[in-house]
């Protein structure tokens, strides 16, 4: 594998300078001030994973920042890897401490998410006009379904879930948009996909520690 391949993925890069998509840079920020507000509002007992979620959610910013100032295929790796490891480390989060399950059967529960990506990325990619953002659309669906089955159980975890998903949604419309777009709109909708990322994932976090919080009170 040639890691230093370059690749030209999105409407803002014209050539392979390293501010070619500087509006996709820049607004890698947003990840960042996400995770230092969230930094500020995981502080006590019984979060460590969630500060684990917003230490993950600084490498999806710094991964995403190197992908979009490089675009190289070493880049690439250090932009999905962690958003991967965010989704595996929520969904072992909601196993474990809303679901209730144990840590082994809540890692078992994260785990599937692979082959339930690889087995509905497939059936998204048939979608006319989603492209490469088919292999996110797995992921709100997935939000989707757990806030439907906590609706009863956890009914404000469950409406939480469902504005990440509505969010996510929308984010991943705007990342689709980015190429069809271009002609138009020289600069590109990638940039929106960030920002909406940065918030929808910054409150998928809070629906986390709020859950938690109501669970230490109850």
């Amino acid at each position: 594998m040639d890691w230093f391949r370059e690749i030209d993925s999105y409407c803002e890069r014209l050539s392979p300078a390293y501010w070619a998509e500087p509006i996709n840079a820049v607004t890698n920020a947003a990840f960042l001030i996400a995770a230092f507000i969230m930094w500020r509002r995981v502080r006590g007992p019984g979060m460590p994973l969630a500060k684990m979620l917003v230490v993950i959610l600084v490498g999806i910013g710094i991964g995403s920042y190197l992908f979009h100032t490089h675009a190289q295929v070493w880049s690439a790796l250090a932009d999905t890897a962690p958003i991967m490891l965010f989704i595996l480390t929520y969904i072992f989060a909601m196993n474990r401490d809303v679901w209730q399950l144990r840590p082994l059967y809540a890692w078992i529960g994260a785990a599937l998410f692979v082959p339930y990506a690889a087995l509905t990325i497939p059936v998204f990619q048939l979608i006319p006009g989603l492209g490469g953002s088919a292999a996110y659309a797995p992921v709100p669906l997935l939000i989707l379904i757990y806030a439907i089955l906590l609706s009863k159980r956890r009914p404000d975890t469950a409406r939480g879930l469902a504005t990440g998903a509505v969010i996510l949604i929308v984010s991943i419309t705007f990342r689709a948009l980015d190429a069809p777009i271009c002609m138009q709109f020289p600069t590109g909708t990638h940039f929106l996909w960030h920002i909406l990322n940065a918030t929808m994932l910054g409150w998928m976090i809070e629906v986390y520690r709020r859950h938690l919080s109501r669970a230490s009170q109850a």
